[in-house]
C-alpha cells in the first residue's frame, strides 16, 4: 500500500472500538540535515495584511501561479491556520507542512516520486530562511514556505515556473503525497471556491476552466478487488477471517476479526446506513489493526493527508465496528484518519474522498444520502439499559455535516435559508451553520488523547439544546448519556445537548427567539433567534402515544419471539427497551418508516453448526425515530403515526393596488413537499370566502370598496396532511 506523508502520534479510543497501544512521536524536523538552500525571500509576504494578499505576494515572491497556491491550501486546509495546531498526519497551516520526514514509497510502483529525508518544515525553513516555529504558527509564513517547497518540486521535476498551469501537476502531486491529491487540486481550480477563513477574512478562487491536468497526471484506478468508484484510486487491503488458532476445529466460535454474509443477496441482512467515524489515530496503525486477525475490522480507511482510500471488507460482509450488532449487520463503516477533540482539522481532501466514496456507496445499495442514514458513530444507540453511556462519540463536534453533506450532493435543510418563522407543531431541521458556529468547547485533549487542546472561536456542528428558554440556563439532560441525570456541559465528549445539523424535531411551543422541542424524554430549548436563525422547515412522519402509557425505545430492531421458531439452532434474542420513553404528549419525527426487523446469527467460522449464517426476519414492525442525539426504535404497535403536514417555505402573497378597477394576483408560495402538491386558491373580504372568486387573479369592484382582501390557498400532496395558508391582507380598497 502507498505509504506516505504520514505521522505517528499517541492514541484514543474515541473512534475505534477498543483503547490502541501508545506510539511514539516523530520529533519536529526529524531527518538529516539534507535540505536545499534558496533565496527566496519571504519578507513581502509576512507583510502582507490578509491572506489574499499572502497568497499573491508568495506568487511573486516563487514564480507558483497564484491560484494554484490557493487549491493546495484549499485541500490541505480551506484556507485555516487552525491556530496553529497540528493536523492528522502531523502537518500544519495553511498547507499542512509536516513536522518529519515523509516515509519511503511502499516499492509497489503506486508512488515513485522521489523523497528527501527530511521534513517538509525543515526543508521550507531552509528554502526561506523562516524558523519551523514560524512556519506553524504564522499563516503568512506558511504560505511562503509552502510556495518556496512546491517551486522547488517544480525544479526538481525539470519545469520552470513559466511552462503553464499544467506542468505543476507532478510538484502538486509531490506535495500532497499522490497523483489523486493533483487530481482534485485541479479540479478545485476548475470549478472555484470562495470561503471566510478563520481569521475572519474572506479567500476567493475564481473558476479556472484552462486548469486541465496531463492525461498522463490523472489519478490512479482503484483496485479491481476494491468496492470503490473505479477513478478513486482506493486500495484493496483486505481485513483477514482467521481462526484465533490454525489447530481449532473449523467450526469453532473462535474467530476474526469480522463476519460473513449476504448483504448484497437475497439471504442476508440489507444494508441501510453508512456509518462516518474518527480513527483517533493516524492512518498506517489503523490499517495495521484492521489487518490484525485478533482486532475488529470496519470497511474503509480514509487517509487525512490525500484522501486516500483502503477498503477491507466484501460489501457483503459484517464489520464490527459500531457497538451494536443490528447496526453493525446493517452497515458500512469508514473509519477517517483523525481526532474528535482536534478542531476542524479534517483535510479537504479527505471530506472530498469521502464523500465521493459515499455518494457511490449510497448509489449502490439504495442508502438515503441523508443524516437518519449517513450518521456519526455518535448517532449510534445502546443495545441495553444502562449501555447508551458507553457507546462512542466519533467523529465529534468538529466534523462539518453541512459541508459533507453539500459535498455529497443532499445539502442539510434541502438548501432552504434558515428561519425564525415556526410555530407549535411544526417539523423542523436543523442547520446550525459551522464557520460562523462556534460553540464553547473543552477538555479535547483529555476526551480525545492526540488532539491537542480545544481551539476558541473555532467552528462547530450543533446547536445547544437548554432546560429553559435562556441563555443563562443548564444544558439539556440526555439520561441515557448520563445516566445519573447530570446536566450537558461543555466537554467535547459531551453530546447531552449538542442538536447536530440534519437533526429534525416536533417544535411544541414557542416563546419569543426560542423553541421548545421534546428532547431525551423532556422539553428542551434551542435559541433561533430572527438575526441567525438555525432551522429550516421541514415535513416528516411523527408519532406520539396515546393516554398516559410510555411507549418504550430501542437500540435494535429485533424480532418477535416467533420468528426464530423455524430455527432451533437459533437463540431468540431478547427484546429489551433502553434508556429512554415516548412520553404522553410528547413527539418526535419519524426518520424511517421501514425499518427491517431481523437478526443475523453469525457465530462459528466456517458456518456449519444448525441454523448459522441465517438471518431471522420478524414480523414486528419498528419506526426509527430522530431521539436525543441519537437514531433510535419504536414498536409500531406501541405509538400512533402521524402523516406528515405541507408545510410553507413562504406563504402566499399579494401583488397589486388595493384599488377599485384594478386587478389583483396571487402568488401561491412555496411549500414542502416540493413536488406534486395541488393548489387551490380561494379570496377573501373582510375574512370571508368571496363566491367563485378561485382564480389567482382577482377584479376589485364596488363590492370590495373599503374591505380588506387577502388570500387563503390549501395545499395537497400524496401522502401528506392537507394544509391552509392565508396571506396578509391589502387595503382598505379605495375608490376607483
Amino acid at each position: 500500500m502507498r505509504s506516505v506523508r504520514r505521522r505517528t502520534t499517541g492514541l484514543a479510543a474515541a473512534g475505534l472500538l477498543l483503547p490502541l497501544a501508545t506510539i511514539p512521536a516523530v520529533a519536529a524536523g526529524a531527518g538529516p540535515s539534507t535540505a536545499p538552500t534558496s533565496d527566496v525571500t519571504c519578507d513581502a509576504v509576512v507583510a502582507a495584511p490578509d491572506r489574499e494578499s499572502a497568497f499573491a505576494a508568495a506568487s511573486d515572491a516563487t514564480g507558483v501561479p497564484g491560484d494554484l497556491l490557493k487549491a493546495v491550501s484549499y485541500m490541505e486546509s480551506r484556507w485555516d491556520q487552525h491556530a496553529g495546531t497540528a493536523s492528522a498526519d502531523g502537518g500544519y497551516g495553511l498547507f499542512n507542512l509536516l513536522d518529519h520526514a515523509p516515509e519511503a514509497p511502499d516499492g509497489a510502483g503506486k508512488d515513485a516520486t522521489p523523497r528527501a529525508a527530511v521534513s517538509e518544515l525543515d526543508r521550507a525553513a531552509a528554502l526561506t530562511g523562516l524558523s519551523a516555529a514560524e512556519l506553524r504558527s504564522d499563516a503568512a509564513a506558511n504560505t511562503c514556505g509552502a510556495a518556496a517547497l512546491l517551486a522547488s518540486y517544480q525544479g526538481d521535476a525539470g519545469q520552470g515556473a513559466g511552462d503553464g498551469l499544467a506542468s505543476w501537476g507532478a510538484a502538486v502531486a509531490r506535495l500532497g503525497g499522490s497523483p489523486s491529491f493533483a487530481d482534485r487540486v485541479y479540479s478545485t481550480l476548475r470549478q472555484g471556491e470562495s470561503r471566510t477563513t478563520d481569521d475572519g477574512g474572506r479567500v476567493t478562487l475564481a473558476a479556472r476552466p484552462d486548469a486541465v491536468l496531463p492525461e498522463a497526471s490523472t489519478a490512479a484506478a482503484s483496485d479491481a478487488a476494491a468496492d470503490c468508484p473505479p477513478d478513486l484510486g482506493c486500495e484493496w487491503l483486505p481485513a483477514p477471517y482467521a481462526k484465533g488458532s490454525a489447530d481449532l476445529p473449523d467450526n469453532t466460535g473462535n474467530y476474526g476479526n469480522h463476519d460473513q454474509a449476504d448483504r448484497t443477496g437475497e439471504g442476508g441482512p440489507s444494508i441501510d446506513y453508512i456509518v462516518i467515524h474518527d480513527t483517533e489515530t493516524a492512518y498506517e496503525p489503523s490499517v495495521r489493526l484492521v489487518t490484525d486477525p485478533t482486532y475488529l475490522a470496519w470497511n474503509y480507511t480514509l487517509r487525512s493527508s490525500d484522501g486516500h482510500v483502503a477498503n477491507h471488507l466484501e460489501p457483503s460482509d459484517v464489520g464490527w465496528h459500531a457497538g451494536n450488532w443490528y447496526m453493525n449487520m446493517h452497515s458500512i463503516g469508514l473509519e477517517h484518519e483523525g481526532w474528535a477533540g482536534t478542531s476542524g482539522w479534517f483535510t479537504e481532501a479527505m471530506y472530498q474522498s469521502s464523500a465521493e466514496l459515499v455518494r457511490y456507496l449510497g448509489e449502490k445499495y439504495d442508502v438515503p444520502l441523508d443524516r437518519a442514514h449517513v450518521i456519526g458513530h455518535d448517532q449510534i444507540p445502546g443495545i441495553l439499559p444502562g449501555s447508551t453511556k458507553s457507546v462512542h462519540w466519533d467523529p465529534g463536534p468538529y466534523w462539518d455535516w453541512e459541508h459533507y453533506f453539500d459535498l455529497l450532493g443532499a445539502p442539510i435543510g434541502g438548501g432552504l435559508d434558515p428561519t425564525a418563522d415556526v410555530a407549535p407543531g411544526d417539523v423542523v431541521e436543523v442547520v446550525a451553520g459551522y464557520d460562523d458556529n462556534a460553540n464553547p468547547v473543552t477538555g479535547c485533549a483529555q476526551a480525545s488523547p492526540g488532539s491537542g487542546d480545544c481551539v476558541a472561536g473555532a467552528g462547530t456542528n450543533f446547536a445547544l439544546a437548554y432546560q429553559a428558554p435562556s441563555l443563562d440556563a443548564p444544558y439539556a439532560r440526555d439520561p441515557g448519556w448520563k445516566p445519573g441525570g447530570a446536566d450537558g456541559t461543555t466537554y467535547a465528549s459531551d453530546i447531552s445537548a449538542r442538536v447536530n445539523s440534519g437533526h429534525q424535531l416536533v417544535v411544541a411551543q414557542v416563546r419569543g427567539e426560542w423553541l421548545g422541542v421534546w428532547w431525551a424524554g423532556s422539553l428542551a430549548w434551542i435559541h433561533n433567534p430572527a438575526d441567525r436563525p438555525v432551522v429550516v422547515p421541514s415535513t416528516g412522519q411523527t408519532v406520539t402515544v396515546g393516554g398516559d402509557a410510555a411507549a418504550a425505545i430501542y437500540g435494535r430492531a429485533y424480532p418477535e419471539g416467533a420468528a426464530y421458531a423455524p430455527y432451533p439452532g437459533i437463540t431468540p434474542q431478547a427484546v429489551t427497551p433502553i434508556e429512554y420513553t415516548i412520553g404522553a404528549d410528547q413527539s418526535y419525527v419519524v426518520s424511517d418508516d421501514t425499518v427491517t426487523t431481523d437478526y443475523y446469527n453469525a457465530k462459528s467460522f466456517d458456518g456449519s453448526i444448525p441454523d448459522d449464517r441465517t438471518d431471522v426476519r420478524g414480523e414486528d414492525a419498528y419506526y426509527q425515530l430522530w431521539y436525543a442525539h441519537r437514531q433510535v426504535f419504536t414498536r409500531a404497535a406501541d405509538v400512533t403515526l402521524h402523516d406528515p403536514v405541507v408545510t410553507d417555505v413562504e406563504g402566499p402573497s399579494i401583488e397589486g393596488r388595493a384599488k377599485i378597477g384594478k386587478v389583483l394576483t396571487v402568488d401561491p408560495g412555496e411549500y414542502l413537499p416540493g413536488d406534486d402538491t395541488d393548489v387551490d386558491v380561494q379570496w377573501l373580504r373582510d375574512g370571508e370566502p368571496v363566491r367563485g372568486a378561485d382564480g389567482t387573479r382577482y377584479h376589485l369592484t364596488g363590492r370590495d370598496r373599503g374591505a380588506d382582501i387577502s388570500v387563503e390557498v390549501t395545499v395537497s400532496a400524496p401522502g401528506y396532511t392537507s394544509a391552509t395558508f392565508t396571506s396578509d391582507a391589502v387595503g382598505p380598497v379605495r375608490p376607483h
